[in-house]
């Protein structure tokens, strides 16, 4: 698919954000008065940031709204319900914290809770696609929850759990890249299938191209990226995004050091969420010929 950079943005802020945010309401760092402030408002930044990128990915932005509704079918709606309510209970959570030095257990317990559930509910409008068998997996919402809370980690300063849950965000990135690069063909999907034809009449193929120019499904769902170039970008992804902030937190404290290590598990997750679009082998290239399953 077309990785749009609002969507990249929207998955890597965002879920940052809300990983810190889950960390804060466990107490960790134990922070009140301006420190508080700082935490929140650099989690508020990332969280609200990365949804107000996603809005412009929207064919009809002022619509958006309506996403509301659909809140019974639709893991979009839920994702907008989830990360309203996130925001709201972490505010009053922090205001304590900010204003009071007061820590309110509950709300602190479900503004986490609520984090985790909507970095659930973004992985999730993946994860149903039947026609990108490439996220069509429990490892997409594992991924997503496992990295969020390794962000989360190492923006909030805990180093034993960022130490723990960077490997395994690592492990699960290469699981997830390993088990899609056979998803299509796994499928089952073909052409014969798309058109309903199957088997016993022969091969099916096109006799020729639908279309003598490209269109808005070639555009937005039949992006190709060269094997080569995917290699590369994902040995990039794990240099950045898990060796370098590991090795990183290895080493003797240092502010500089931990800058460091924040700025290199973005840019690496920045490069593994291109990927995870532009590797994204949606069906519908078959009947263009620009997928081979």
């Amino acid at each position: 698919m077309n990785p749009a950079p609002s969507v990249i943005v929207f998955t890597t802020l965002s879920g940052l954000g809300f990983g810190l945010l889950f960390w804060l309401g466990l107490g960790l760092p134990s922070v009140t008065g301006w420190s508080a402030f700082a935490f929140f408002t650099i989690a508020y930044l990332l969280a609200v940031g990365g949804l107000i990128a996603s809005v412009f990915h929207l064919g009809h932005p002022e619509r958006a709204l309506k996403a509301f509704t659909q809140w019974r079918s639709s893991w979009l709606s839920r994702e907008g319900w989830t990360s309203v309510a996130t925001l709201l209970v972490m505010a009053l959570y922090g205001a304590g914290l900010v204003f009071f030095d007061a820590r309110w257990w509950p709300l602190g317990w479900l503004g986490a809770a609520l984090a985790l559930g909507t970095v659930y509910t973004t992985s999730m409008i993946y994860t149903q696609m039947r026609t990108v068998p490439r996220w069509r997996t429990p490892l997409t919402p594992a991924l997503y929850l496992a990295l969020a809370l390794a962000g989360g980690a190492l923006l909030a300063g805990q180093v034993v759990w960022a130490l723990i849950l960077l490997p395994v965000a690592a492990v699960l990135q290469a699981l997830w890249w390993v088990r899609g690069d056979g998803a299509l063909a796994a499928s089952g999907t073909t052409l014969a299938s798309a058109t309903g034809l199957g088997p016993g009449g022969g091969a099916v193929r096109a006799f020729e191209p639908p279309h003598t120019g490209t269109n808005y499904l070639l555009r937005e769902f039949v992006y190709v990226v060269g094997r080569k170039h995917a290699l590369k970008l994902r040995m990039i992804a794990l240099a950045l995004g898990y060796a370098l902030p590991v090795l990183l937190l290895l080493l003797p404290f240092s502010h500089v050091a931990a800058a460091i290590a924040v700025v290199s598990h973005l840019a690496g997750i920045a490069a593994s969420r291109w990927l995870f679009f532009a590797e994204a082998e949606h069906v519908v290239g078959l009947y263009y010929g620009k997928r081979a399953a």
